[in-house]
């Protein structure tokens, strides 16, 4: 059982998890646009994910000298290197004009973890108000522009929407994040829940989640098993943005919120 435990606490802190939703939404993107499966997108998409996530979380902790922390790193590294090297692989199968693309966002990537210079320690990530913003604009480009950036996919009114509704999405996703480390987090980051509270962040999300889904009829074209597993997933989110607490499960964002793109793709493989 401690075995077990291990096991699964090494596939949420190496960023599997995370890559996996990441995946799931760029999937989700090619259904909703009636585009085939692209397995070089796709992968370089999920590789690329724990390559960055894992870049961010342990840019600053690599130094630590503590033993135990330091194996449970270095497994990390190993696992982190292997998914950069797969990466690299699949990227030299998608064109250039999606290449600059990527380098966009892995710049913001970047900034998010290093300081814009060595006099300061601004990271994006500590810029008043701006973290959750970048994290929902990093996801939805990565999600919804990448792929059809890739095949030359013209953007029309369709594509705008879906853009605005997954950058909605996962800004709702950060909601229960933000709610977790208020307790942590210096005033001067200005979060959601230190500007609004936590009663009236939760009531964001919920006005957030109905614009979400609600613009899906501005689409030119939609269907009924979409709209279904839409408002399925847009149900479970809403429970999980209002049952979100400071004091919290350690499971219940790290995986359960967390993996709600991965319900998402599911209800939608099931329902197409």
């Amino acid at each position: 059982m401690v075995f077990l435990k291990q096991v699964f606490n090494f596939y949420i802190n190496s960023s599997i998890h995370v890559a996996l939703s990441v995946y799931s939404l760029t999937w989700i993107t090619l259904i909703t646009l009636g585009l085939g499966y692209s397995e070089s997108i796709l992968y370089f998409v999920f590789y690329a994910s724990i390559t960055g996530y894992n870049f961010v979380k342990y840019f600053g902790v690599a130094k630590f000298r503590h033993k135990q922390l330091a194996n449970w790193l270095k497994l990390i590294q190993i696992v982190s290197f292997i998914c950069f090297v797969l990466m690299g692989y699949y990227a030299v199968q998608l064109t250039v004009k999606t290449h600059v693309f990527i380098a966009c966002f892995a710049l913001l990537t970047i900034l998010y973890a290093i300081p814009f210079s060595t006099k300061q320690n601004t990271t994006l990530r500590n810029v008043s108000g701006l973290k959750v913003f970048v994290i929902a604009l990093v996801w939805a480009g990565v999600t919804v522009f990448i792929p059809l950036i890739n095949i030359d996919y013209t953007v029309n009114t369709d594509v705008v929407v879906l853009g605005i509704q997954r950058f909605l999405f996962v800004l709702v996703l950060m909601i229960p994040f933000e709610i977790r480390d208020l307790k942590y987090d210096n005033l001067t980051l200005s979060t959601l829940p230190q500007k609004l509270g936590v009663k009236k962040t939760k009531w964001l999300g919920v006005m957030l989640l109905v614009v979400f889904f609600l613009l899906e009829f501005l689409k030119d074209e939609t269907h009924i098993n979409s709209i279904i597993a839409l408002l399925i997933i847009t149900i479970i989110t809403l429970v999980f943005v209002l049952f979100s607490k400071i004091e919290q499960n350690k499971y219940y964002c790290s995986f359960f919120v967390e993996g709600l793109p991965i319900v998402w793709l599911v209800l939608l493989l099931i329902f197409n």
